[in-house]
């Protein structure tokens, strides 16, 4: 965690064991799979307002395509091969990227649909600064997974919005 994202947040638990520039501040519990305790901001930042709503519960949707897929030509295959890459999605013109390669493994993942509910800070946190955490914790699967654009988890309010964005 950087100088400046640090100065505004605080702790789950209150306590701040030397792990300042962790991603957690607690380490995982190997019977649960979450962190003993997690970052959020501070409730001096969370009480500023949120340009989010706030949500608590999300679901595992894993990542999928949005866009249909087309065969890699003969020069991708050569130049991503090492990464397993065998389709590309190509984006709609207006979108922040051009597109991205699928390995078969994303393809073939299988999220587990189960939804999550975290609590009232780390809500808070979302709704004030979507783009703050990178994972999430998935309760059913006991791991953290990416969030944002790119990330496997929707609200389920029936907004279709991924968390993190």
């Amino acid at each position: 965690m950087d100088d400046e994202k640090r100065a505004k947040s605080e702790t789950t638990n209150g306590v701040t064991p030397g792990l300042e520039t962790a991603g957690a501040p607690g380490p995982i519990n190997p019977k649960t799979g979450q962190h003993t305790s997690y970052w959020v901001l501070s409730e001096e930042e969370r009480s500023k307002g949120f340009i989010r709503p706030v949500r608590t519960t999300y679901q595992h949707v894993g990542n999928r395509p949005k866009y249909p897929l087309r065969d890699l030509t003969d020069e991708e295959k050569a130049r991503y091969n090492q990464f397993g890459y065998v389709k590309y999605e190509q984006y709609p013109d207006g979108e922040d990227m051009a597109g991205r390669y699928w390995a078969q493994k994303d393809l073939d993942a299988k999220p587990c649909n189960g939804t999550t509910t975290m609590g009232r800070a780390i809500a808070e946190t979302y709704a004030r600064e979507p783009t703050y955490y990178g994972r999430t914790f998935c309760a059913h699967c006991g791991s953290h997974f990416p969030v944002g654009r790119g990330g496997e988890f929707i609200w389920i309010d029936g907004s279709g919005d991924k968390v993190g964005t």
